[in-house]
């Protein structure tokens, strides 16, 4: 399925074995003290109650007699370890141990013959107790009151040697949580005791509340205040030195005065009724490293034809509403909405029903989150029990006792993308594989793969772009913050296409009101992606405009002669060098590359590659603050090389797959059908980058031309050079005249090559092909330089036709006057690269083709 799900922690894989073990080692010595109650074979009762932030479950059971047995596994360690027995018949609310596992909080209400807790009808109690487990010694009774209350023991961010002061919070259904003070010390040896613990310490941390939500991971309280401006969502950071702090507080337009008291994360008690599930609300905030903060919200399900859901991009600015339809006449829905945790992505589904994928790193644009409906695979194959999203992402099936780690199934992915009939189907699956991969080269040719069999199979986004933009950003991205901001995350700009199944609603929201001044970790990252809402006006995304026009400012100077310092130069050409440098060695400890690329030098080539990389360091430097400027340069140089080795890798792919080698591309001989599908994915590459202005690696134009020449019928090659799809180079052209016989067909061919050929490499050709067209054309270069400056001399009009090879008195005419010219200007005479090219050789041109054109 979509979600990969490993179990880290199963009951009764992990647990029961233990309980049994314990029972028949029990059974052989007979009953030792509060344990014998695990004697019992009934384990009907064994359950979850609570994961601690160092990866500690606790875990609780009721034997025959009524006995609450609480027990811990370490996930650590794989050890279970028995905390605690209350010989008393009681059902547990809550339950937390401390990190040194000395202290136990629970919450305990009387239970009914039945075995179920009592609706804590007047007179009832309530007791919240903490007890001394090092060993079992005092129980001390915190509360006894007439409303459930939840315990949770608060964690240091670093683990530390044995604290002498533990911080216990109790929340009540009153509506207000408080935090303990708990000092211990030790007596006897190891023997750990609570001081003064008659009068412990308390602080009110909040009040007036209908909602919390615990974060044990790292230790932050989320809660909402009703207030009548509305829903008041407030986050307290748990410190280092236990201390805490209000963050923020933010306004969300949700209704939760009809819902009741609700709390997240808190440890499970009696769980409710699956049938009931789908009458309450959902409701849950995700972070994750990147300083991002969701707020995910599904009301109460009012209606059976479709359901509504919200998310509120914190850091974005904005939320939006979800309606998804389930159907013409679905089943009645047992069960509400389940939002999973999943870093980069949130998962909301309901089993039978729909799938959505949301992206909350890049949330802009639709097509990015996938959303999948009706009688779909996936979504028939989505785990049916509810889970919790802890933390990261750890997930709980309280249900069946089962402890996940949560992420995407790269491999059933690849298989989607494969078989996406959708546009936004197919670009939200490319971008969750690229973000979430644990094998980034495995799952690049795989995509590759994919591109060259579908290369024409995209119609709103092309599929070489998008994979070449998004993967290059991943290569970058996770490393430095603030990435997202500063490079192109995806070629598509808009989307306005709708995605069938869903609605949405887009709406602008308050941002949160930071309580503090002083930022560390995630929260500087949160203040980073606020101030850059606030701010960000243009985007800062880097793009290739600043340098388009550069490279065809250099272009131009360098056939007008008039280039620039030549040290400005250098250094960009030692830019591509160095990026041309990186991809060799990565091409080192790879199989041999059968492409022949980076055989040529690609002057123009070059100087784009350098020119990337020198923008986009300048780039990264005005916008990244506090990172080494010998880091921003290697980002510069490995984000540039990766979009030339993805290039690389998609045309290698391509030989690979139609077994091409460099010693079988001929001018003499047709294409077969190999070649014109390799020619065609160079074309589409060529399109791809000329939109975006991308650079390509050396020797690609000589091959796409070696390959147009063999696969295109005269009139298309030609049609192919004039519009730019072919870019006529010294080393494709120099093969072609050298390859090629002279026939009339060649010679047509070769002609039509050289009338459209740069009038520098024009020179160095036709010196190669000895025919009278280039003769001419050599001839026509020579006159021009030699007339270009000349200054018409009285002489004399008597002509000496002694001299004259033919009595054609205005040929001889101008042969003298080029000789005159070449005689009184030597420097000027000596043509590059023709050194015989003189006067005589103008004539003799002159009068081939003048018989040629006459037919004699």
């Amino acid at each position: 399925m979509a979600l990969r799900l490993v179990a880290d922690f199963e009951l009764r894989k992990d647990v029961l074995p233990w309980l049994r073990a314990q029972r028949t080692a029990a059974a052989g010595t007979g009953p030792r003290g509060g344990g014998a109650g695990v004697l019992e074979n009934n384990y009907e009762s064994l359950r979850v109650l609570n994961v601690e932030r160092n990866g500690s479950i606790i875990y609780t059971y009721k034997d025959g007699k009524g006995n609450v047995f609480f027990g811990l596994y370490d996930c650590q360690t794989r050890q279970n370890e028995h905390l605690y027995t209350f010989e008393k018949d009681l059902q547990v609310v809550s339950c937390s141990v401390n990190s040194e596992k000395t202290l136990l909080a629970a919450s305990l209400v009387q239970s009914t013959k039945e075995g179920r807790k009592n609706e804590l009808q007047p007179g009832s109690k309530c007791l919240t107790l903490l007890v001394e487990i090092h060993p079992a010694h005092n129980v001390k009774v915190l509360k006894a009151v007439d409303s459930c209350v939840w315990v949770q023991f608060l964690y240091s961010h670093v683990d530390s040697h044995p604290r002498p002061e533990n911080h216990l919070l109790l929340i009540s259904e009153e509506k207000y949580i408080e935090q303990f003070h708990i000092q211990i010390i030790q007596e006897d040896g190891n023997r750990v005791v609570i001081k003064n613990s008659a009068h412990l310490p308390r602080k009110r941390v909040a009040e007036d509340f209908v909602w919390a939500q615990w974060d044990m991971s790292e230790q932050r309280l989320y809660y909402i205040d009703l207030k009548k401006s509305g829903s008041i969502l407030k986050c307290i950071q748990f410190c280092a030195n236990e201390n805490f702090n209000l963050m923020f507080e933010v306004p969300l337009d949700i209704s939760l005065s009809d819902s009741g008291f609700k709390l997240v994360n808190f440890g499970c008690g009696c769980h409710q009724d699956q049938e009931k599930l789908s009458k309450y609300l959902t409701l849950c905030v995700f972070t994750n490293h990147t300083g991002s903060l969701c707020v995910c919200y599904s009301p109460k399900l009012d209606s059976w034809e479709q359901i509504t859901y919200s998310v509120f991009y914190i850091h974005k600015g904005y939320s939006r509403t979800f309606t998804a339809a389930l159907g013409s006449a679905p089943a009645r829905v047992t069960r509400g909405i389940t939002f999973l945790n999943l870093d980069y992505y949130v998962a909301v589904y309901l089993p039978g029903y729909f799938f959505h994928l949301l992206n909350i790193q890049h949330p802009d644009l639709i097509c990015h989150s996938l959303f999948l409906t009706g009688n779909n695979e996936v979504i028939d194959m989505l785990p049916h029990s509810p889970l919790q999203s802890l933390s990261e992402s750890l997930v709980l099936d309280w249900c069946s006792g089962k402890l996940y780690r949560a992420s995407l199934n790269q491999s059933y992915l690849l298989q989607f993308l494969w078989n996406a009939r959708l546009d936004c189907e197919k670009m939200a699956v490319l971008h969750c594989v690229l973000a979430r991969g644990q094998d980034p080269q495995f799952l690049e040719a795989k995509i590759i793969q994919w591109i060259s069999e579908n290369i024409s199979a995209c119609y709103s986004f092309d599929p070489i772009q998008e994979f070449i933009i998004a993967s290059s950003y991943w290569s970058i991205y996770p490393g430095t913050s603030n990435m997202d901001k500063l490079l192109p995350y995806s070629s598509v700009l808009n989307w306005n296409t709708e995605i069938p199944g869903i609605a949405l609603v887009t709406e602008e929201i308050t941002l949160p009101l930071m309580k503090v001044h002083s930022f560390k970790s995630y929260w500087e990252k949160l203040n980073a992606n606020l101030e850059y809402v606030k701010y960000s006006k243009p985007h800062f995304h880097y793009y290739n405009s600043v340098v388009r026009r550069e490279w065809h400012r250099l272009i131009s100077e360098e056939k007008t002669g008039q280039r620039r310092s030549m040290v400005y130069v250098r250094n960009i050409l030692d830019n591509a060098a160095k990026v041309f440098s990186n991809l060799e060695a990565k091409n080192l400890v790879s199989e041999p590359r059968l492409t022949p690329l980076f055989q040529e030098e690609d002057n123009h080539q070059r100087l784009l590659v350098g020119l990337m990389v020198a923008e986009l360091k300048d780039h990264l430097l005005r916008h990244l603050q506090g990172v080494e400027k010998k880091k921003i340069e290697q980002m510069a140089l490995d984000y540039n090389s990766k979009l030339l080795n993805l290039i690389c890798q998609i045309l290698e792919t391509s030989w690979r797959k139609h077994n091409l080698h460099p010693w079988a591309l001929r001018f003499n001989r047709q294409a077969n059908a190999a070649e014109f599908s390799v020619f065609h994915i160079m074309t589409r590459i060529l399109e791809a980058t000329n939109s975006l202005f991308l650079p390509l690696p050396p020797g690609f134009h000589t091959l796409h031309t070696i390959l147009g020449v063999c696969c295109l019928p005269l009139h298309n090659l030609l049609h192919y050079i004039d519009s730019g799809v072919l870019l006529l180079t010294e080393t494709a052209v120099t093969r072609l005249m050298k390859d090629l016989d002279n026939t009339q067909k060649n010679e047509k061919l070769k002609f039509s090559i050289i009338v459209r050929l740069p009038p520098l490499i024009g020179q160095k050709i036709c010196q190669l092909w000895d025919h009278p067209m280039t003769s001419n054309i050599i001839s026509r270069n020579h006159v021009k330089r030699l007339l270009q400056d000349y200054k018409k001399q009285p002489r004399s009009s008597m002509i000496d036709k002694s001299s004259s090879s033919v009595e054609f008195l205005p040929l001889n005419y101008f042969i003298e006057t080029l000789t005159d010219i070449e005689s009184s200007n030597q420097a000027l005479y000596a043509f590059e690269g023709h050194d015989n090219v003189d006067s005589k050789f103008v004539e003799e041109a002159a009068l081939k083709h003048t018989t040629m054109l006459l037919g004699l």
